[in-house]
């Protein structure tokens, strides 16, 4: 299974570094990223891999929540064909 997680908020040192300190306890594969700025705003979307995740996806869901909390920014995490449908025209 798969899923997309998007990052939002005011660009600042650590970003990536939590989010994927996150996915990375839990055994989740980043497959792709994208990020950019816009002026001093930050947003990244990431493709991962589920399949080896070691915690179900409620408490991952929550756990990035918290560390995006921590960080300072928004993060949200959808199973990719929610996201899939939520985005095709």
């Amino acid at each position: 299974m798969k899923a997309f997680i998007s990052v939002v908020g005011e660009d600042k040192i650590g970003i990536i570094h939590g989010v994927t300190s996150v996915l990375k306890k839990s055994s989740v594969n980043v497959l792709d990223i994208n990020q950019t700025l816009l002026q001093n705003n930050f947003a990244m979307v990431m493709l991962v891999d589920l399949e080896k995740m070691t915690i179900d996806f409620k408490q991952l869901k929550d756990d990035l929540a918290d560390a995006g909390k921590e960080i300072g920014v928004a993060i949200k995490i959808q199973h990719e064909d929610i996201f899939n449908t939520m985005h095709n025209i």
